[in-house]
């Protein structure tokens, strides 16, 4: 482990004068200064405030270390928490820390009661010179009592206190506490019920253990996990409407980037609140981030705007608001031709650079607290613009900003309070070379949030759902994308079976995905082979498949407790969308409702449940059927296709039209029989195949929310080319000997039947053997999924790579090349092989060859990824 050594005293001293000098220039632009007819000792805020003191980080060479906000798992030793009675430079500190981390601890995310007797934050205990990080200490969540001047440590007990690192506290209305930790309780118990070991998941860049929402009671007992993000969950804060709003890493696919996120305090209601589209709003259109939400009193939130890294943890101020906007220029839909942005403006009059490469002329800020009594101030801790020629420091200047000779010196934290009406700016605890005065919280009384209660989103019609471990997701209609009916035909055609067919439908499944958590290496040590091809899907399991009703909507139960993402599929089940790039999650019990999607190349978020209308607006009328479907399914006003037909299943069959299944399988139940013919029914199951089930066969007829299909290439999928077809037969195909070839690779073989070299049909080789590309591999895997060279036999009876002549060297000598032969499959997209499908269907040369069950199987591991492996403990280890 690389821990930052203490810092230490430059070459230079920078005397506080000094210090107050510079940040008097700001810049030489727009800076603030110390505000005009302030005394020199003002006593700014009359009630005790914390603060957190820390060296600032620096490698061996005695540089500051740019700090990635995605590490979270740092250790800075040298933190210590203070407390002041007043917020006044004169005013003396205490270090209430000091007994435990004798100086070598770490301390962070400090938090404050809201009646404001009560200091809340995370703190790690003395460092141990030499050892490696598992055997440091973790971090834990502490209380410091002011009135008592009494620390405690909130878990009591070390064995639990040191199962997981535990930060970000935030105090819940009822006394509970939020808090961002690696423990993953659930994730790691439901690992456990899925037949692995328990660990904590790493994060999707396989760094570190991902950090999640967890929430226990004021004496640390009931530790319960709120949110099942794959990345990084943290700085959580409870909101004046009593939800709860936090950073999110998003991570999931093409994903990179922190998000602002809302949940109920028991973990649901997750949705994207703020900022998906808008990390384009840094300086010069620099790519930025936002971190630390604090709530402001005229509404919306306070954000720390900055990149991952490359600023001296710094970043600039911004008043964001959320209660009218999803994104910088993204109105909700109640203010769409009305408000048009920007959402996010500076807080302060500073000109703040959040650019990684320049200095910042007025200077940078790393934490905001915004006062609630009133005067519309804040607290912040904020470095003035500073330059050095390597041997000393000086203020800001345009001339010195254009001195190609001058580079940005080391950060100079101090807290300081900034009065927003006024534009001034006060010193509150002077800052310090070589150390960094953030995390500054006020203990002032502020307004109790109301209290969510548990259970407020619950699903009414199925009382058990909470015992089963499942939730609800209820899609208005696919066929709606960023408010607008993206189906040719239109929802309200679609919907009516007099007008259009099953098989007319574009949409007709869907697909329930669930990440797998991946371990570190102490525990597996996951090779790149194991992915597949690529590593960009990750591994992943199917949790099951329900039906897109004719208007596009569907509702389904799906596991609590994980990460989900889904596609919507064709009549052959295969993705027409992309995955859903965000993880949903559900509690048990919980009725989550969208919509529709939304197009990821748009510019807008769909992710916020007032981004858009819902087009479909449902039945029109109270007990009427929709028009010209089956009576059998009566209508109440506003729903859609799907919440009547699974209503009517609630009342009549125990909700069984509400279990996804992981066969494909329909049946019209809209059609009018009086009317016209029903369509034909069909399935695809797995019981139909021939190869080794990629799922238990218990949960092939009947699902439940731990059931998992784990499709992996050497088990089932590679089986597929070997098995004797009577179809194929059946098409008198002989080899060399006269005999009738009655399997894939009779045909994709690099010998005949006598042994001879032949050439594979269509250049592809389907039979067992090490692949040339990657040894890890079957030669078939990467037959069909990796680019390779046509191939021949040559005049000695041997298959070789074919060459061409392509020109000659300066001597006259032919210059040969190879010639290549394009996949068969792409990963990612089983619509996107049709190099290989297209010979499966009607009319084409391989039509009947592989089964319809085959060809599900086939369909859902392309569009999953196309992965080797999608349990990482079957993967073989070194």
């Amino acid at each position: 482990m690389n821990t930052p050594r203490l810092f230490r005293k430059a070459r230079w001293s920078l005397v506080i004068a000094a210090a107050l000098s510079a940040v008097a220039c700001g810049g030489g632009q727009d800076g603030v200064g110390l505000g005009d007819g302030q005394t020199e000792d003002p006593v700014v805020i009359d009630f005790p405030i914390a603060y957190v003191r820390r060296p600032i980080p620096v490698d061996d060479n005695g540089d500051a270390l740019q700090v990635d906000v995605r590490n979270v798992l740092r250790f800075n030793v040298g933190a210590e928490l203070f407390v002041r009675d007043r917020a006044s430079p004169s005013t003396p500190d205490t270090n209430i820390t000091e007994a435990v981390t004798q100086g070598l601890g770490d301390i962070r995310d400090v938090d404050i009661s809201n009646d404001g007797t009560k200091v809340l934050f995370a703190m790690r205990a003395q460092f141990i010179e030499g050892a490696d990080e598992e055997d440091q200490p973790t971090w834990n969540i502490w209380e410091y009592d002011i009135p008592t001047d009494t620390l405690r440590r909130i878990i009591t007990s070390n064995i639990t206190a040191e199962a997981g690192h535990d930060i970000a506290p935030h105090f819940l209305p009822d006394g509970r506490i939020v808090f961002s930790s690696t423990r993953q309780r659930r994730s790691v118990a439901i690992l456990l019920d899925e037949g692995k070991p328990q660990y904590p998941a790493l994060d999707e860049d396989r760094n570190e253990p991902a950090f999640v929402l967890h929430r226990m009671d004021a004496d640390g007992l009931n530790i319960e996990q709120l949110s099942y993000n794959q990345s990084h969950d943290y700085d959580p804060v409870v909101v004046s409407d009593g939800r709860i709003v936090y950073s999110r890493w998003d991570h999931a696919g093409p994903n990179n980037a922190i998000h602002l996120y809302r949940m109920n305090p028991d973990g649901s209601g997750v949705e994207l609140l703020y900022g998906s589209e808008s990390h384009d709003t840094g300086t010069g259109a620099a790519e930025v981030h936002f971190l630390g939400p604090r709530e402001l009193p005229e509404g919306g939130v306070a954000a720390l705007l900055r990149p991952f890294a490359g600023t001296g943890e710094g970043g600039n101020v911004v008043s964001i608001d959320t209660d009218n906007y999803i994104n910088n220029t993204q109105p909700n839909v109640a203010n769409i031709g009305v408000l048009s942005g920007p959402a996010q403006t500076p807080t302060t009059v500073n000109d703040v650079l959040t650019a990684d490469d320049e200095p910042s002329p007025g200077g940078r800020f790393s934490a905001v607290y915004p006062l609630q009594d009133g005067t519309n101030r804040i607290m912040v801790s904020w470095s003035p613009c500073r330059l050095t020629d390597g041997m000393s420091i000086l203020a800001c200047t345009d001339e010195r900003l254009a001195d190609p000779n001058l580079v940005e010196a080391a950060p100079l934290f101090g807290i300081w309070i900034y009065d927003r009406d006024q534009n001034t700016q006060l010193p509150i605890v002077v800052p310090e070379e070589g150390f960094q005065f953030s995390e500054i919280v006020a203990a002032e009384e502020r307004t109790n949030p109301p209290l969510i209660l548990d259970g407020t989103n619950d699903f009414t019609l199925d009382a058990d759902l909470r015992d089963e471990g499942a939730g609800v997701i209820h899609i208005r209609s696919v066929y709606d994308v960023n408010g607008v009916d993206v189906s040719a035909a239109g929802i309200a055609t679609l919907s009516d079976p007099m007008q259009v067919t099953a098989a007319e439908r574009p949409a007709r499944f869907v697909r329930f995905w669930k990440p797998v958590s991946m371990p570190d290496e102490e525990i597996l040590d996951i090779e790149g082979f194991a992915f597949g091809v690529t590593q960009a899907f990750g591994m992943r399991e199917i949790v099951g498949y329900a039906d897109v009703e004719p208007d596009g909507s569907v509702m389904a139960k799906v596991p609590a407790n994980v990460a989900l993402s889904f596609q919507i599929l064709d009549a052959n089940g295969r993705a027409i969308s992309g995955s859903h790039n965000n993880w949903l999650q559900v509690v048990p019990g919980e009725y989550r409702e969208c919509g529709g999607c939304h197009n990821a190349n748009s510019g807008q978020s769909h992710g916020r449940s007032d981004a858009f209308n819902a087009i479909n607006a449902g039945a029109t009328a109270d007990g009427q059927p929709f028009p010209n479907t089956n009576p059998a399914i009566f209508a109440d006003f506003g729903e859609t296709m799907a919440e009547a037909r699974i209503r009517v299943s609630c009342s009549t069959n125990n909700c069984a039209a509400l279990d996804p299944s992981l066969d494909i399988i329909f049946d019209d139940v809209w059609t009018d029989p009086a009317q016209r013919a029903v369509d034909a029914s069909f399935a695809y199951r797995y019981q139909d195949l021939s190869v080794p089930l990629p799922v238990d066969a218990a949960c092939v007829t009947n699902w439940t929310s731990l059931c998992r299909s784990v499709v992996q290439y050497e088990e089932s999928m590679h089986p597929l080319w070997a098995l004797s077809r009577t179809a194929i037969s059946d098409q008198n195909i002989l080899d060399v000997a006269g005999n009738v070839i009655d399997s894939c690779i009779g045909c994709h073989a690099p010998v005949d039947a006598a042994g001879m070299a032949m050439v594979p049909a269509s250049q592809l080789d389907l039979t067992d053997g090490v692949s040339d590309i990657d040894p890890d591999h079957f030669k078939a895997y990467r037959e069909l999924l990796s680019g390779d060279n046509e191939q021949e036999v040559n005049a000695n009876g041997i298959l070789v790579d074919r060459q061409i002549e392509v020109g000659l060297d300066p001597n006259g000598i032919p210059i040969l090349e190879t010639v290549p032969v394009g996949a068969s499959m792409n990963a990612g997209t089983a619509n996107g092989s049709g190099q290989f499908f297209n010979r499966f269907d009607v009319g084409g040369t391989h039509a009947g060859y592989l089964t319809p069950a085959e060809l599900k199987l086939v369909s859902e591991w392309l569009d999953g990824g196309a992965q080797y492996y999608n349990n990482p403990f079957e993967a073989p280890q070194d």
